[in-house]
């Protein structure tokens, strides 16, 4: 979010606390901790609230600050004001803030989608223990591949490692997977997707415009302040003209970069981003088997369809056990990868051919002579 209120050239509302201009809202860019403040905080969702926080004096006399759950507040009152989304989606994205949190511990949910080639990561479940599942990656022929492992008892308990299962196959086969369970739903995705970007454009688009209205009401109300002062009391007139020339300023900086935005299209989707979108129908498998396609992107895909996987693995069969959001769940069963000697091992239908052939077929005699030796 902050990224792209940088990009599209928007400010973010703030309030004077101290100084001069207490209480006055001011404009600047947005942040980070102002973005993670916006989405905790249940007004955002049209709910007054009160006692969220607790405070406790420590004896060397240090005041600590608690958050408090829900039901503890003193005061919740949801609906109190119109909010910019309901509360039902305030607590989604809670929960998906959550999940998304990159704290260490048992605390530790799915995480965030990283940049690393498992597929599975932060989703995938031990069937043995029902433990989360981490990834440890290393590299064949060149190439870095993923093996889930359930190591979390033994790094407690100094027992041997629960489960360790290589991901390189099983990434693949649940990758197909995905791609069939997609493609029914890629022309209601492609238009939602479409209808979403046009909205946030519009957003964008309007937001702007009211930098510029807004602006314009600055430039207006200290024109008219220079303008009612006596022209004899000099200092007060030098201040007011200041103001005056600094809105003036803002308020071209604003037009320009309205005009920009606009000259530009980062308001609105061009003809070539819409066809592109809707060619999510029929690009979807070449999206996803694109090598420049990041792997966080596969990641987010796939967590969009799963809710997680359990996987059990016995000598011979490696079974993935996937449960969808909806209720659905499905089975899918690889065989265990065989060691690496065995992978480097002659095949046994071509040593014995070899061994057919070493009996039946006398050796082949060599083409020299004793002719001409000293």
């Amino acid at each position: 979010m902050v990224k792209a209120f940088r990009t599209a050239g928007l400010l973010f509302p703030w309030r004077h606390l101290k100084g001069p201009r207490k209480g006055e809202v001011d404009w600047k860019p947005l942040a980070h901790h102002a973005v993670l403040r916006v989405l905790h905080n249940p007004r955002y969702a049209g709910a007054f609230t009160y006692g969220r926080h607790s405070q406790h004096t420590l004896p060397g006399g240090k005041t600590v600050t608690a958050q408090l759950p829900r039901e503890q507040w003193v005061s919740f009152l949801p609906g109190a004001h119109p909010g910019y989304i309901t509360l039902d989606q305030f607590d989604a994205n809670l929960a998906r803030l959550q999940s998304n949190s990159a704290a260490h511990g048992l605390e530790r949910r799915s995480g965030p989608p990283r940049e690393g080639p498992a597929l599975l990561q932060g989703v995938i479940v031990c069937g043995r223990c029902g433990l989360k599942m981490t990834v440890r990656y290393h590299h064949r022929r060149g190439t870095e591949v993923p093996t889930y492992m359930c190591q979390r008892d033994g790094i407690e308990n100094g027992r041997p490692v629960c489960a360790t299962i290589p991901g390189q196959d099983l990434d693949r086969a649940i990758g197909q997977l995905l791609i069939d369970t997609l493609t029914p739903l890629t022309v209601e995705a492609a238009l939602q997707v479409s209808a979403e970007l046009e909205h946030r454009a519009a957003d964008a688009d309007r937001l702007r415009a009211a930098h510029v209205e807004r602006a314009h009401y600055l430039a207006d109300l200290a024109r008219r302040r220079y303008l009612a002062v006596d022209p004899a009391n000099r200092l007060v007139a030098d201040t007011l003209e200041a103001d005056w020339n600094t809105a003036l300023r803002a308020l071209n900086q604003a037009q320009e970069s309205y005009d920009k935005a606009r000259h530009e299209g980062t308001g609105h989707l061009t003809d070539a981003q819409k066809a592109r979108i809707n060619q999510l129908v029929t690009d979807l498998p070449a999206i996803w088997n694109d090598s420049n396609t990041p792997q966080r992107e596969r990641k987010r895909i796939a967590r969009l369809l799963l809710t997680d996987v359990t996987l059990t693995r016995t000598s011979d069969t490696i079974t993935a056990h996937f449960r969808f959001p909806g209720g659905d769940h499905t089975t899918l069963t690889l065989p265990t990868p065989k060691p690496i000697g065995e992978q480097r091992k002659t095949p046994s239908n071509i040593i014995a051919a070899v061994d057919d052939l070493s009996t039946t077929t006398p050796p082949a005699r060599s083409p020299t002579s004793l002719t001409g030796v000293v």
